[in-house]
Protein backbone atom coordinates (compact mmCIF):
# COMPACT_ATOMS: atom_id res chain seq x y z
CA UNK A 1 0.00 0.00 0.00
CA UNK A 2 1.11 3.57 -0.63
CA UNK A 3 0.24 6.77 1.15
CA UNK A 4 0.37 10.27 -0.24
CA UNK A 5 2.53 12.74 1.67
CA UNK A 6 2.61 16.51 1.45
CA UNK A 7 4.87 19.36 2.37
CA UNK A 8 3.57 22.67 3.78
CA UNK A 9 1.62 20.88 6.53
CA UNK A 10 -1.21 19.79 4.28
CA UNK A 11 -2.30 17.03 6.66
CA UNK A 12 -2.53 19.58 9.45
CA UNK A 13 -4.64 21.84 7.27
CA UNK A 14 -7.61 19.54 6.74
CA UNK A 15 -8.46 15.92 7.50
CA UNK A 16 -7.82 13.85 4.40
CA UNK A 17 -11.09 11.99 5.06
CA UNK A 18 -12.96 15.09 3.95
CA UNK A 19 -11.89 14.33 0.39
CA UNK A 20 -12.28 10.53 0.35
CA UNK A 21 -15.28 9.01 -1.40
CA UNK A 22 -17.96 7.47 0.78
CA UNK A 23 -19.20 5.08 -1.90
CA UNK A 24 -17.45 3.28 -4.77
CA UNK A 25 -17.73 4.54 -8.32
CA UNK A 26 -20.23 2.72 -10.52
CA UNK A 27 -19.15 4.04 -13.90
CA UNK A 28 -19.39 7.14 -16.04
CA UNK A 29 -22.64 8.41 -17.48
CA UNK A 30 -23.49 10.00 -20.77
CA UNK A 31 -25.55 13.15 -21.24
CA UNK A 32 -28.71 11.21 -20.57
CA UNK A 33 -27.45 9.72 -17.34
CA UNK A 34 -26.96 6.24 -18.80
CA UNK A 35 -24.06 4.24 -17.42
CA UNK A 36 -21.17 3.85 -19.85
CA UNK A 37 -18.61 1.07 -19.66
CA UNK A 38 -14.95 1.89 -19.82
CA UNK A 39 -13.16 -0.10 -22.46
CA UNK A 40 -9.63 -0.30 -23.86
CA UNK A 41 -11.01 1.41 -26.97
CA UNK A 42 -10.48 4.82 -25.38
CA UNK A 43 -6.81 4.18 -24.88
CA UNK A 44 -6.48 2.55 -28.27
CA UNK A 45 -8.05 5.54 -29.97
CA UNK A 46 -5.74 7.89 -28.13
CA UNK A 47 -2.55 5.97 -28.77
CA UNK A 48 -3.44 5.52 -32.40
CA UNK A 49 -3.72 9.26 -32.92
CA UNK A 50 -1.39 10.80 -30.39
CA UNK A 51 2.28 11.54 -30.78
CA UNK A 52 3.77 9.02 -28.36
CA UNK A 53 6.50 9.98 -25.94
CA UNK A 54 10.08 8.89 -26.43
CA UNK A 55 11.18 5.49 -25.14
CA UNK A 56 12.96 7.02 -22.18
CA UNK A 57 9.91 8.99 -21.07
CA UNK A 58 7.49 6.12 -21.52
CA UNK A 59 9.80 3.83 -19.61
CA UNK A 60 9.74 6.18 -16.63
CA UNK A 61 6.17 5.14 -15.92
CA UNK A 62 6.53 1.45 -16.70
CA UNK A 63 9.78 0.91 -14.80
CA UNK A 64 11.18 2.06 -11.46
CA UNK A 65 9.50 5.40 -10.76
CA UNK A 66 12.30 6.42 -8.40
CA UNK A 67 14.71 6.75 -11.33
CA UNK A 68 14.29 9.78 -13.58
CA UNK A 69 14.73 9.20 -17.33
CA UNK A 70 16.67 12.48 -17.35
CA UNK A 71 19.42 11.25 -15.07
CA UNK A 72 20.28 10.61 -11.44
CA UNK A 73 20.77 14.32 -10.70
CA UNK A 74 17.59 15.53 -12.40
CA UNK A 75 15.41 17.98 -10.48
CA UNK A 76 13.53 19.50 -13.42
CA UNK A 77 11.19 16.65 -14.36
CA UNK A 78 9.46 16.90 -17.70
CA UNK A 79 10.26 20.58 -17.97
CA UNK A 80 13.40 19.10 -19.57
CA UNK A 81 11.19 18.65 -22.64
CA UNK A 82 11.06 22.41 -23.13
CA UNK A 83 13.30 22.76 -26.18
CA UNK A 84 13.77 25.36 -28.92
CA UNK A 85 11.78 23.04 -31.19
CA UNK A 86 8.79 23.10 -28.82
CA UNK A 87 8.96 26.87 -28.57
CA UNK A 88 9.02 27.23 -32.34
CA UNK A 89 6.10 24.82 -32.62
CA UNK A 90 4.16 26.96 -30.16
CA UNK A 91 4.85 30.19 -32.03
CA UNK A 92 3.04 28.73 -35.04
CA UNK A 93 -0.14 28.69 -32.92
CA UNK A 94 0.05 32.45 -32.30
CA UNK A 95 -2.09 33.48 -35.26
CA UNK A 96 -4.11 36.46 -34.00
CA UNK A 97 -1.83 37.98 -31.36
CA UNK A 98 -4.45 37.66 -28.62
CA UNK A 99 -2.94 37.17 -25.16
CA UNK A 100 -5.10 35.70 -22.39
CA UNK A 101 -4.11 35.45 -18.75
CA UNK A 102 -5.24 32.19 -17.19
CA UNK A 103 -4.49 33.34 -13.66
CA UNK A 104 -7.10 34.43 -11.13
CA UNK A 105 -6.76 37.44 -8.85
CA UNK A 106 -5.00 36.72 -5.57
CA UNK A 107 -7.08 38.08 -2.70
CA UNK A 108 -7.96 37.27 0.90
CA UNK A 109 -11.49 36.16 0.03
CA UNK A 110 -10.51 33.52 -2.54
CA UNK A 111 -11.07 29.81 -1.87
CA UNK A 112 -8.23 28.35 0.17
CA UNK A 113 -7.48 24.71 0.93
CA UNK A 114 -7.90 23.82 4.60
CA UNK A 115 -6.23 26.31 6.92
CA UNK A 116 -4.02 27.96 4.33
CA UNK A 117 -3.80 31.72 4.59
CA UNK A 118 -3.39 34.75 2.37
CA UNK A 119 -2.66 37.96 4.25
CA UNK A 120 -1.44 41.07 2.45
CA UNK A 121 -0.37 44.02 4.56
CA UNK A 122 0.53 47.51 3.44
CA UNK A 123 2.42 50.11 5.39
CA UNK A 124 -0.71 52.10 6.22
CA UNK A 125 0.97 55.12 4.71
CA UNK A 126 4.10 55.90 2.77
CA UNK A 127 6.92 53.45 3.30
CA UNK A 128 9.46 56.13 2.52
CA UNK A 129 10.10 59.58 1.18
CA UNK A 130 9.91 62.25 0.13
CA UNK A 131 13.52 61.92 -0.94
CA UNK A 132 15.80 64.25 -2.87
CA UNK A 133 14.79 67.40 -4.75
CA UNK A 134 12.38 65.47 -7.00
CA UNK A 135 10.37 64.32 -3.96
CA UNK A 136 10.25 60.60 -4.71
CA UNK A 137 7.88 58.63 -2.44
CA UNK A 138 7.08 54.91 -2.32
CA UNK A 139 4.98 52.12 -0.84
CA UNK A 140 5.88 48.57 0.16
CA UNK A 141 3.83 45.56 1.20
CA UNK A 142 4.19 42.31 3.11
CA UNK A 143 2.57 39.01 2.12
CA UNK A 144 2.12 36.01 4.43
CA UNK A 145 0.91 32.92 2.61
CA UNK A 146 1.79 29.44 1.38
CA UNK A 147 3.36 31.16 -1.59
CA UNK A 148 3.04 28.36 -4.13
CA UNK A 149 -0.13 26.71 -2.84
CA UNK A 150 -2.87 29.34 -2.97
CA UNK A 151 -4.93 30.80 -5.80
CA UNK A 152 -3.72 29.94 -9.28
CA UNK A 153 -0.93 27.61 -8.24
CA UNK A 154 1.79 25.60 -9.91
CA UNK A 155 2.73 22.40 -8.11
CA UNK A 156 6.44 21.64 -8.09
CA UNK A 157 8.12 18.29 -7.61
CA UNK A 158 8.73 18.69 -3.88
CA UNK A 159 5.02 19.17 -3.15
CA UNK A 160 3.82 15.56 -3.31
CA UNK A 161 5.50 12.28 -2.46
CA UNK A 162 4.77 8.65 -1.68
CA UNK A 163 5.13 6.74 1.56
CA UNK A 164 5.90 3.10 0.86
CA UNK A 165 8.07 0.39 2.38
CA UNK A 166 8.68 2.61 5.39
CA UNK A 167 10.22 5.45 3.37
CA UNK A 168 9.02 8.87 2.19
CA UNK A 169 10.10 9.36 -1.40
CA UNK A 170 9.70 12.16 -3.90
CA UNK A 171 10.56 12.58 -7.58
CA UNK A 172 13.68 10.76 -8.76
CA UNK A 173 13.70 8.72 -5.56
CA UNK A 174 14.76 11.66 -3.40
CA UNK A 175 14.21 10.88 0.27
CA UNK A 176 12.27 13.37 2.36
CA UNK A 177 15.05 13.37 4.95
CA UNK A 178 17.45 14.69 2.33
CA UNK A 179 14.98 17.14 0.84
CA UNK A 180 13.09 18.78 3.68
CA UNK A 181 14.56 21.81 5.41
CA UNK A 182 13.38 24.40 7.90
CA UNK A 183 14.02 27.19 5.41
CA UNK A 184 12.74 25.51 2.27
CA UNK A 185 13.49 22.35 0.35
CA UNK A 186 17.12 21.35 -0.05
CA UNK A 187 16.26 19.51 -3.26
CA UNK A 188 13.46 19.71 -5.86
CA UNK A 189 12.81 23.39 -5.19
CA UNK A 190 10.81 25.16 -7.86
CA UNK A 191 13.92 27.09 -8.91
CA UNK A 192 15.01 23.98 -10.83
CA UNK A 193 11.95 24.00 -13.11
CA UNK A 194 12.59 25.27 -16.62
CA UNK A 195 10.30 27.89 -18.21
CA UNK A 196 7.39 26.63 -20.30
CA UNK A 197 6.83 27.79 -23.87
CA UNK A 198 4.94 25.05 -25.62
CA UNK A 199 1.74 23.89 -27.28
CA UNK A 200 -1.31 24.08 -25.04
CA UNK A 201 -4.50 22.09 -25.55
CA UNK A 202 -7.85 22.89 -23.94
CA UNK A 203 -10.17 19.96 -23.31
CA UNK A 204 -13.60 21.57 -23.06
CA UNK A 205 -15.71 19.19 -21.00
CA UNK A 206 -18.51 21.73 -20.73
CA UNK A 207 -18.68 21.89 -24.48
CA UNK A 208 -18.77 18.10 -24.73
CA UNK A 209 -21.42 17.52 -22.07
CA UNK A 210 -23.45 20.67 -22.58
CA UNK A 211 -23.29 21.43 -18.85
CA UNK A 212 -20.93 22.10 -16.00
CA UNK A 213 -19.52 19.01 -14.34
CA UNK A 214 -20.31 18.02 -10.77
CA UNK A 215 -18.15 17.18 -7.76
CA UNK A 216 -16.95 13.59 -7.84
CA UNK A 217 -17.57 13.28 -11.59
CA UNK A 218 -14.61 11.62 -13.23
CA UNK A 219 -13.36 12.51 -16.70
CA UNK A 220 -12.75 9.29 -18.59
CA UNK A 221 -10.16 8.62 -21.26
CA UNK A 222 -12.94 8.16 -23.80
CA UNK A 223 -14.40 11.56 -22.92
CA UNK A 224 -11.05 13.20 -23.57
CA UNK A 225 -10.88 11.69 -27.06
CA UNK A 226 -14.53 12.62 -27.68
CA UNK A 227 -14.01 16.23 -26.56
CA UNK A 228 -10.94 16.68 -28.73
CA UNK A 229 -12.71 15.11 -31.70
CA UNK A 230 -15.67 17.45 -31.26
CA UNK A 231 -13.32 20.44 -31.06
CA UNK A 232 -11.29 19.28 -34.04
CA UNK A 233 -8.15 19.43 -31.91
CA UNK A 234 -5.18 17.15 -32.45
CA UNK A 235 -4.26 14.88 -29.58
CA UNK A 236 -1.62 16.11 -27.11
CA UNK A 237 1.92 14.94 -27.68
CA UNK A 238 5.31 14.99 -26.03
CA UNK A 239 6.04 18.25 -24.23
CA UNK A 240 2.48 19.58 -24.57
CA UNK A 241 0.30 21.12 -21.87
CA UNK A 242 -3.29 19.95 -21.35
CA UNK A 243 -5.90 22.08 -19.57
CA UNK A 244 -9.36 20.83 -18.62
CA UNK A 245 -12.37 23.14 -18.56
CA UNK A 246 -15.02 21.61 -16.30
CA UNK A 247 -17.11 24.66 -15.38
CA UNK A 248 -16.23 24.21 -11.71
CA UNK A 249 -14.39 27.52 -11.83
CA UNK A 250 -17.76 29.29 -12.07
CA UNK A 251 -17.98 28.82 -8.30
CA UNK A 252 -14.80 30.82 -7.66
CA UNK A 253 -15.61 33.74 -5.32
CA UNK A 254 -19.31 32.90 -5.79
CA UNK A 255 -19.68 29.82 -3.60
CA UNK A 256 -16.29 29.12 -2.05
CA UNK A 257 -17.65 26.50 0.31
CA UNK A 258 -19.00 24.40 -2.54
CA UNK A 259 -15.87 25.04 -4.60
CA UNK A 260 -13.74 23.58 -1.81
CA UNK A 261 -16.10 20.68 -1.05
CA UNK A 262 -14.89 18.53 -3.95
CA UNK A 263 -14.71 18.80 -7.72
CA UNK A 264 -14.82 16.99 -11.05
CA UNK A 265 -11.59 15.94 -12.69
CA UNK A 266 -9.47 13.21 -14.16
CA UNK A 267 -8.78 9.88 -12.49
CA UNK A 268 -6.05 7.30 -12.86
CA UNK A 269 -7.32 6.08 -16.23
CA UNK A 270 -7.09 9.48 -17.88
CA UNK A 271 -3.85 10.20 -16.03
CA UNK A 272 -2.28 7.08 -17.53
CA UNK A 273 -3.29 8.31 -20.98
CA UNK A 274 -1.62 11.66 -20.43
CA UNK A 275 1.51 10.13 -18.92
CA UNK A 276 2.02 7.92 -21.96
CA UNK A 277 1.37 10.82 -24.32
CA UNK A 278 4.40 12.59 -22.83
CA UNK A 279 2.64 15.74 -21.62
CA UNK A 280 4.67 18.07 -19.44
CA UNK A 281 1.89 19.71 -17.41
CA UNK A 282 -1.83 19.24 -16.73
CA UNK A 283 -4.08 22.03 -15.50
CA UNK A 284 -7.72 22.72 -14.78
CA UNK A 285 -10.25 25.21 -13.42
CA UNK A 286 -10.43 23.13 -10.22
CA UNK A 287 -8.25 23.19 -7.13
CA UNK A 288 -6.65 19.70 -7.53
CA UNK A 289 -7.12 18.90 -11.26
CA UNK A 290 -8.14 15.36 -10.28
CA UNK A 291 -11.59 14.13 -9.26
CA UNK A 292 -12.53 14.64 -5.58
CA UNK A 293 -13.70 12.56 -3.88
CA UNK A 294 -11.90 9.80 -5.70
CA UNK A 295 -14.23 7.04 -6.95
CA UNK A 296 -12.11 4.56 -5.02
CA UNK A 297 -12.77 5.28 -1.32
CA UNK A 298 -9.35 3.87 -0.46
CA UNK A 299 -7.47 6.52 -2.47
CA UNK A 300 -6.75 10.20 -1.87
CA UNK A 301 -5.15 12.35 -4.57
CA UNK A 302 -3.56 9.45 -6.48
CA UNK A 303 -3.28 11.46 -9.70
CA UNK A 304 -0.96 13.87 -7.94
CA UNK A 305 1.26 10.90 -7.19
CA UNK A 306 1.18 9.64 -10.76
CA UNK A 307 2.09 13.04 -12.15
CA UNK A 308 4.58 14.58 -9.72
CA UNK A 309 6.76 11.97 -8.01
CA UNK A 310 6.33 9.14 -10.51
CA UNK A 311 6.60 11.03 -13.79
CA UNK A 312 7.78 14.59 -13.17
CA UNK A 313 4.60 16.02 -14.72
CA UNK A 314 3.61 19.39 -13.27
CA UNK A 315 0.13 20.48 -12.18
CA UNK A 316 -1.46 23.91 -12.63
CA UNK A 317 -4.56 24.47 -10.50
CA UNK A 318 -7.33 27.08 -10.36
CA UNK A 319 -6.88 28.25 -13.93
CA UNK A 320 -9.39 30.59 -15.58
CA UNK A 321 -10.04 28.12 -18.39
CA UNK A 322 -13.39 29.72 -19.19
CA UNK A 323 -11.52 32.57 -20.87
CA UNK A 324 -10.37 30.16 -23.56
CA UNK A 325 -13.59 28.17 -23.77
CA UNK A 326 -15.71 31.28 -24.22
CA UNK A 327 -13.42 32.41 -27.04
CA UNK A 328 -13.58 29.00 -28.70
CA UNK A 329 -9.80 28.60 -28.43
CA UNK A 330 -8.66 25.02 -28.01
CA UNK A 331 -5.04 25.24 -29.12
CA UNK A 332 -2.58 27.94 -28.12
CA UNK A 333 0.92 28.75 -26.97
CA UNK A 334 1.20 28.15 -23.23
CA UNK A 335 3.78 30.41 -21.58
CA UNK A 336 4.74 30.27 -17.92
CA UNK A 337 7.91 30.84 -15.92
CA UNK A 338 7.59 29.64 -12.30
CA UNK A 339 8.79 32.23 -9.79
CA UNK A 340 12.27 30.89 -8.91
CA UNK A 341 11.89 30.88 -5.15
CA UNK A 342 14.71 28.69 -3.90
CA UNK A 343 13.39 25.72 -1.99
CA UNK A 344 9.72 26.40 -2.69
CA UNK A 345 7.24 23.58 -3.33
CA UNK A 346 5.32 25.54 -5.95
CA UNK A 347 4.82 28.90 -7.56
CA UNK A 348 2.20 31.60 -7.90
CA UNK A 349 1.77 33.43 -11.16
CA UNK A 350 -0.50 33.80 -14.17
CA UNK A 351 0.24 31.58 -17.18
CA UNK A 352 -0.43 33.11 -20.57
CA UNK A 353 -2.29 31.59 -23.49
CA UNK A 354 -1.41 33.23 -26.81
CA UNK A 355 -3.33 32.36 -29.95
Amino acid sequence: ATTEIYTLSLHDALPISDYVAETPHNGDTDNGGNTMKRTPLALAAFFGAATLASGAIAASHAGDWTKSPFGADDQAGRSNLMTPAKAMEATALMKTGNVVSLGRTYEAGMPLFGARAFALRGTGGLAGGPLAQNGVIWNDDFLATEIGQVGTQFDGLSHIGIHEKGANKFYNGIDANDMNGSYGMNKLGVEHVKPFFTRGVLVDMVGLLGRNMEAGEEISAQQITDALAKQGTAMPGEGDVVIFHTGWGDLWMVDNEKFNSGCPGIGLEAAAMLVEAGVVLVGSDTWPVEVVPNPDPNLAFPVHQEFLPKNGIFIHENLASERLAEAGVFEFAYIFAPVPIKGATGSPGAPLAVY
